[in-house]
């Protein structure tokens, strides 16, 4: 079955370069000029990944990835955030409220393909774990929940993604460099203070069940 893909570019000349990349690596794909038309096909079928510019006529492209990710339909989607900005705030901003990755323009159709195959990849592996318990802690992928002592925790999207990794990985010292890469994109370039942060109110959250995520000093973290 084919990979669908749908791109939301109002740039023509930008859209039809992605659209003849993306179809000559053997992907279906469907185009979209603003959020609305988007939106309404999303309703009918969604896609497997989103190509989404940042900067739309009728809507904010971080608006539409807060959309996504906070209906149950849409949650899971591999989301790739194009911009032309190139501050750092854009791209942490648009991590942190659940995109998967970003591309800024311009940028080659190399680039672009290795970066959708990378993610397609990245997603697939995640699925394949749709329940995860260690200790007083279970992780409902389909649900995008978290119990702790059968108690609900309410975590950030990146937060649940973070102990997804971290879970999926038990016993394994995961590198600084890999869990940014997973958690917040390919090439992240922002501070691993962000890292330290998240780690940091994840084991709050977690309670007594946080101290199973332990430090590996000058290395990463791993979950015992």
């Amino acid at each position: 079955m084919a990979v669908h893909i749908y791109i939301v570019e109002d740039d023509k000349n930008i859209r039809e370069i992605e659209m003849f990349a993306l179809k000559n690596s053997g992907y279906a794909v469907e185009e979209f000029e603003n959020a609305k038309s988007f939106f309404s096909k999303t309703a009918e079928k969604v896609p497997d990944l989103v190509l989404l510019d940042i900067m739309l006529p009728d809507m904010d492209g971080l608006e539409i990835v807060k959309k996504l990710r906070s209906r149950p339909d849409t949650v899971r989607i591999p989301i790739i955030l194009v911009t032309a900005k190139t501050t750092e705030l854009d791209k942490v901003k648009g991590l942190d409220i659940g995109a998967d990755d970003y591309l800024t323009k311009p940028f080659g159709v190399m680039e672009l393909i290795s970066r959708v195959k990378a993610l397609l990849r990245r997603s697939r592996a995640l699925q394949d774990d749709k329940q995860l318990v260690i200790g007083d802690i279970t992780l409902d992928s389909e649900r995008r929940e978290v119990h702790v002592g059968g108690e609900l925790c309410e975590l950030t999207f990146k937060e649940f993604e973070l102990l997804k990794l971290l879970m999926v990985n038990a016993g394994i010292v995961l590198h600084r460099d890999t869990i940014m890469s997973d958690v917040w994109g390919t090439d992240y370039e922002g501070e691993s203070r962000t890292l330290d942060m998240h780690i940091k109110t994840l084991r709050q959250k977690l309670g007594e069940a946080g101290n199973m995520i332990k430090t590996v000093r000058n290395v990463g973290y791993k979950m015992e």
